[in-house]
């Protein structure tokens, strides 16, 4: 019974992190928090980005942060700084490690790590108010991080 939970714990993983992704506990940050390599090794996809950016069920930026471009998207937040233009003063080394884990770059923000998967005080097992069990999983893969940092690198205006 235990290898077959074992087994299906590492199948699970293995549909997060692919052959080429970093995995979410050897990213490596510098010294503000700016992670230099790609995630996932591919190019972002900036149709892709937008499209988590709104997604409630993914990133979801839009309900912390306010985005002009994604206007026809209702509910934007106001909890988080504006994105407008946000392409024009910060790179993508600056976004990828502010999406994976923006506690490296602004240590009291309550924006969500999309990348890490260790170091929380009992993290929740989704809205049920229990504790989590087993291994977490990220809450964007590698490729949705470049994704979204592609759209972001695009908010130039």
């Amino acid at each position: 019974m235990k290898r077959l939970m074992l087994a299906g714990t590492f199948s699970a993983l293995a549909t997060v992190v692919t052959a080429g992704d970093v995995a979410p506990d050897d990213v490596v940050y510098g010294e503000y928090g700016d992670v230099t390599a790609s995630l996932s090794g591919v190019a972002g996809d900036p149709a892709a980005g937008k499209e988590i950016m709104v997604a409630r069920g993914k990133g979801n930026c839009i309900a912390c942060h306010q985005v002009t471009a994604l206007e026809e998207y209702p509910f934007h937040g106001e909890v988080g700084p504006s994105l407008d233009g946000v392409g024009e003063y910060r790179t993508a080394e600056e976004l990828r490690g502010i999406l994976a884990n923006p506690k490296m770059t602004y240590e009291g923000t309550i924006m969500p790590a999309f990348y890490r998967v260790s170091g929380f005080t009992r993290p929740g097992d989704a809205f049920t108010g229990k504790a989590a069990e087993g291994p977490l999983s990220p809450l964007l893969t590698a490729q949705e991080i470049e994704d979204v940092v592609a759209y972001l690198q695009t908010l130039t205006d």
